[in-house]
């Protein structure tokens, strides 16, 4: 395995793959990595001749600089886990490799990411459209993977490529739980021992708006209601949204269908935590 530091010669190698006829595939990471990176990169390496994982922690796209701080960082754990994963590649650039300075250009999307994530964090889809954006330029052309559970973060990102017309085939892959329902994250590290106890009741939330739906009800204002009352039941736990949305646009929706997509973010203590399910999932789909 190739560890790369400068996003030139990481595009040679991916240059130099093609010319041979590979299909090149990528998976952007900022590390810390858990079972959730991994399918990802298990997924890219039964598709790919040649697979590059990144391990970037981009302070463009927190919005608070204490969650950048606190962000965890494992580089030698993640090298480990992506040696034994046969990944060709790690790309590991530095802050100025990737953002030489001054920085005068960022890729500023709208519409898809101005709601949910984008009103809690203003500027964090920029920094993760301007870092993703000059990865696929590294790319250039092949497949890249993003988990669902960033599922705005997944949205914004196909359309972007579609936009700007980039030969990128972006593959989401299903969100991998713990246990007990809680969506692997690299925050969850950050978690007490108490707040860890505590955290499966997001799932829960999303759990209990499955059941309404599951017994007749659409109305999406009842639903909700349903998941928040689940929710509250925790006290550690301080919600910031949980909306049904259209997959494919976002939008809020006033009646539910089995595609329509709970999201749903809070905060437990000083972490942040996200998840997202299909309203007519079941729990079998979900585990």
């Amino acid at each position: 395995m190739r560890i790369i530091n400068q996003l030139d010669e990481a595009y040679q190698l991916f240059r130099a793959a093609r010319t041979d006829g590979g299909v090149c595939g990528l998976v952007p990471t900022m590390g810390a990595l858990h079972e959730g990176h991994l399918r990802l990169v298990e997924k890219g390496r039964s598709e790919c001749d040649l697979l590059a994982v990144s391990i970037f922690v981009n302070a463009m796209q927190f919005n608070d600089k204490g969650d950048h701080e606190r962000y965890p960082r494992t580089v030698q754990e993640d090298l480990d886990l992506l040696a034994a994963r046969g990944v060709d590649m790690v790309i590991l650039p530095s802050d100025q490799e990737m953002h030489p300075e001054p920085i005068q250009f960022q890729v500023v999307p709208s519409g898809l990411s101005e709601g949910l994530e984008g009103a809690s964090r203003p500027g964090h889809f920029a920094g993760v459209a301007t870092v993703v954006m000059k990865l696929f330029h590294v790319l250039s052309e092949g497949r890249a993977y993003f988990g669902e559970k960033d599922f705005q973060q997944l949205a914004v990102i196909k359309r972007m490529v579609v936009e700007f017309h980039l030969p990128i085939e972006v593959v989401g892959v299903a969100i991998v739980r713990e246990p007990d329902g809680l969506a692997m994250s690299s925050r969850n590290r950050l978690l007490s021992e108490q707040e860890r106890a505590a955290a499966p009741a997001l799932y829960k939330s999303i759990e209990a708006l499955r059941r309404g739906y599951s017994t007749g009800e659409r109305r999406v204002q009842n639903l909700i209601q349903l998941a928040k009352d689940e929710l509250a039941r925790e006290p550690l736990f301080k919600l910031d949204y949980l909306e049904v949305v259209n997959p494919a646009t976002l939008d809020l929706l006033e009646f539910a269908d089995d595609d329509s997509r709970i999201v749903v973010a809070a905060n437990i203590g000083r972490v942040r935590l996200i998840d997202n399910s299909p309203v007519g999932a079941q729990d079998a789909e979900e585990r």
